[in-house]
């Protein structure tokens, strides 16, 4: 029996904040692939090593958590004000599954460098020195961010002194606007209430705030829940049952927010719901074995990803917590102290993380201008991804 030869795609990986991805310019994509289908989804799952029973990803790509297993598509824009649309994948370790309901905050950072290198950008945007400013379209939300990417003699500047929690090594420093980053033209909060009580089975009724700027989230308070507010990822992630309950409030809080109709749905949307619990501030000791100091931080924030607890903060979650914090009344800024912010320093289980967000109110209802916090990037390989071909990648696009 014969069988063909691998198929090679050019591809790059890289890390971009505290997450990690395989970015591709949509035209190498194989022409089945350049839009949305089945065809994409089966590449993107082959090139990660999803689904993997062993929850390894031994055999591709993938880092077998939901910070590593992520894909990028990059094109060339062709909506006026932008210089390109950014499609973000995040795929599922254990189901044959692509998740495209959210964004990746953090990969956002690497977003401008990528589109730079492949020639995306208009090379009049693009200084000998200095900073570039890329406009990107985030295709999976519709939302506007811009990226400051800086350039040194003509190239992306990607070493640097820059030091980012959650990431080992520093880098340079990206600065990234998410503008308007709140849901549709409504209210960002989809009960129209900055605090909700949310009934769930087997836990009972929490308060509980549930927004939708970056990515919807569900905020709830740590001790409701039985929790401190400081724990890192070895507190709750080898605890199943603690997991279970987790999924059971994301479901429920994912009904409410309005984005499933039954609970059976919140299966197949992974990505979206985010759920996070806030404290006070609280000293306590990072993965890293940094201590974090109580007087250096406004509140802790832990939230989960994939089904498990993240190891610093998802971006997009990120920004959510920025835009509550910014809100006074919402649980987010209670535990921060209260009042009117335009920025919030909270610690995370890897470190802190400083959010700046612009809030204002229109006939009674909440709009953020723009969020902003800064990221790095580092390209960390490229060349070609190699996958076994199937007859599903030489479909034609009807």
């Amino acid at each position: 029996m014969s069988f063909a030869p691998q198929r090679k795609i050019s591809a790059t990986y890289i890390r971009g904040g505290t997450s990690k991805g395989v970015f591709f310019n949509v035209t190498d994509l194989p022409p089945a692939a350049q839009v949305p289908g089945p065809v994409r989804d089966a590449i993107l799952l082959r090139v990660i090593g999803s689904p993997d029973p062993y929850g390894k990803h031994t055999d591709g790509m993938g880092g077998a958590t939901s910070s590593t297993s992520k894909t990028v598509i990059l094109a060339k824009s062709k909506r006026e004000g932008y210089d390109v649309d950014y499609t973000f994948g995040q795929v599922a370790i254990d189901k044959p599954f692509v998740d495209w309901s959210g964004n990746c905050g953090n990969l956002t950072a690497a977003v401008g460098a990528f589109a730079i290198s492949q020639g995306l950008i208009d090379p009049a945007r693009v200084p000998e020195n200095g900073i570039a400013t890329v406009r990107i379209w985030q295709t999976n939300i519709s939302k506007a961010i811009i990226a400051h990417v800086p350039i040194n003699q003509g190239m992306v500047q990607e070493t640097g002194d820059f030091e980012l929690d959650g990431v080992t090594f520093p880098a340079a420093e990206v600065k990234v606007e998410f503008v308007d980053p709140a849901d549709g033209d409504g209210d960002m909060f989809p009960t129209g209430n900055l605090i909700d009580e949310l009934n769930v089975p087997g836990v009972g009724t929490v308060k509980a705030t549930l927004i939708d700027a970056g990515i919807p989230t569900i905020f709830l308070n740590a001790t409701d829940i039985g929790y401190r507010g400081t724990e890192c990822q070895e507190d709750i992630n080898g605890d199943n049952r603690a997991l279970s309950t987790f999924e059971t409030i994301r479901a429920y809080g994912a009904l409410k927010m309005g984005l499933i109709e039954n609970i059976s749905e919140a299966a197949s949307r992974q990505h979206t719901p985010k759920v996070a619990f806030v404290s006070a501030p609280a000293d306590y000791v990072a993965s890293s074995g940094k201590a974090i100091a109580k007087q250096d931080i406004h509140l802790n924030v832990r939230a989960l990803s994939m089904g498990k607890l993240h190891h610093a903060m998802m971006g997009t979650a990120a920004v959510a917590i920025g835009s509550a914090a910014a809100i006074p009344g919402t649980l987010v800024n209670l535990a921060a102290g209260g009042g009117k912010r335009t920025e919030v320093i909270f610690g995370h289980p890897s470190g802190t993380l400083k959010v700046g967000a612009k809030a204002k109110q229109e006939n009674g209802i909440w709009r953020i201008e723009r969020v902003s916090m800064s990221r790095s990037a580092r390209v960390l390989m490229e060349g070609r991804v190699c996958i076994p071909d199937e007859p599903i990648y030489n479909e034609k696009i009807e």
